[in-house]
């Protein structure tokens, strides 16, 4: 049974949020039992704080432990200090006040810490994804999670590039996943474009994604969020796919802007809780669709030095191209891990490539305006602009110009009207 609230305009209080966890662990019989949260890491804005204090006012008399493993997939393990801000609470106040708690990093490339729980076969895979791709796909975990009695699922749902949207049985996969899932699943948002998928609830990633969580063992429980800025509007505990699904429709109202016309500009100005490019990229995902064809959207984060802390390499290697230059040259790209090559069409969106003439013609242009130096955004194949020169307050109030600038971007959707 769901428990939850949700409203475009009403917020939830404390008093809310704790008498709708309250109601979802009274009908379970959790005493004495060893229980996992999985939450998200800093890249995502959310009231983990709260749900950490409510969870504890619970639980903590209850069950014989409660930790959490942080859904990194493959972002940057968190340090102790930016730990101590995601939950709200230092190592010293989590030793005093929370005595049952432990934290943990997911750590996507240890194969000692996965375990392979179960296969999606070719032909279930082609299946599922309508034929797009027909991989065996092991579905790898942390392993951690068959020391817990019961998993319970607790972060936001936004519209997402590569999902649809992000939040419920994500926090798996790619959250607490192995390598192989995690760039099957990307590369087929890929294949499909952000363009198509961002904001739809449905997608052939999320299919892949449910699949896969039904080789979980563990009882799951999921505690899905819908924020707007730094605002509750919605909690909704419950099955995993249910909890997704009511979370996923109330974001959609909430955190999608539709705008009449399609921009020339947009200076998108990536939220300061990114500290890549890998992350920041975002600010790009969530205005393409309402930019017109030939425009320009600009990524301003000076505060970002670095292309992607965990896959920079990769990334110099190939640079940031449309989709189709991948899958023409398909046998020069078939070994980049699909993640890197999902990425790379992401940020630089749709477009065509002609194989005979080797001319890339993406729909938009996309410009850094970073700490990322001229030289090395020329040469992953991305424009380059003096974020010097750029003043934010020119750009404001200007969309009758055909001109948009969207501060603290990453998260709110801008699209057409159709």
């Amino acid at each position: 049974m769901m428990h939850g609230y949700g409203s475009l305009t009403q917020t939830l209080t404390v008093t809310e949020v704790q008498q709708i966890v309250k109601q979802t662990f009274a009908e379970m019989a959790l005493d004495g039992k060893r229980v996992l949260v999985l939450i998200p890491d800093g890249t995502r804005t959310a009231p983990i704080p709260l749900l950490f204090r409510v969870l504890y006012e619970q639980l903590g008399q209850r069950v014989a432990q409660l930790d959490y493993l942080i859904a990194l997939g493959t972002h940057q393990p968190m340090s102790e200090e930016a730990i101590a801000q995601l939950v709200g609470a230092s190592a010293a106040e989590r030793a005093a006040h929370f005595p049952k708690v432990q934290i943990y990093n997911h750590q996507w490339s240890d194969p000692a810490t996965l375990k392979t729980i179960g296969i999606i076969t070719p032909e279930e895979a082609g299946q599922l994804t309508d034929g797009t791709l027909n991989d065996e796909v092991p579905v790898t975990l942390n392993r951690m999670i068959f020391d817990y009695d019961q998993l319970i699922i607790c972060g936001p749902v936004f519209p997402h590039e590569v999902a649809g949207f992000s939040g419920g049985a994500k926090y798996l996969f790619p959250g607490i996943a192995g390598a192989d899932i995690i760039n099957f699943s990307h590369w087929l948002g890929a294949r499909k474009t952000s363009m198509a998928t961002i904001g739809v609830r449905d997608t052939h990633v999320r299919r892949v994604i449910h699949r896969a969580a039904e080789f979980v063992t563990v009882p799951l429980l999921c505690l899905a969020l819908v924020v707007k800025g730094p605002e509750l509007h919605g909690l909704y505990c419950g099955d995993y796919r249910e909890a997704f699904e009511a979370a996923a429709d109330l974001s959609g109202q909430l955190n999608i802007v539709y705008t009449e016309r399609p921009f020339k500009r947009v200076l998108s100005m990536a939220s300061e809780h990114y500290d890549d490019l890998w992350t920041a990229a975002k600010a790009m995902y969530k205005t393409e669709p309402a930019i017109a064809n030939g425009g320009e959207v600009i990524i301003y984060a000076p505060h970002i030095t670095e292309v992607s802390y965990t896959h920079g390499k990769l990334i110099d290697q190939i640079g940031y191209h449309v989709r189709d230059y991948f899958l023409k040259q398909w046998e020069r790209f078939k070994d980049v891990p699909g993640g890197i090559l999902a990425h790379s069409t992401h940020v630089k969106g749709s477009g065509t490539y002609d194989l005979a003439t080797g001319i890339e013609r993406p729909r938009i242009q996309v410009t850094l305006a970073t700490g990322i130096s001229e030289e090395r955004c020329r040469r992953i194949n991305l424009g380059y602009v003096d974020y010097h020169t750029l003043n934010p307050h020119n750009w404001e109030h200007r969309e009758d110009e055909g001109i948009l600038l969207v501060p603290n971007a990453g998260e709110i959707l801008y699209r057409l009207i159709k």
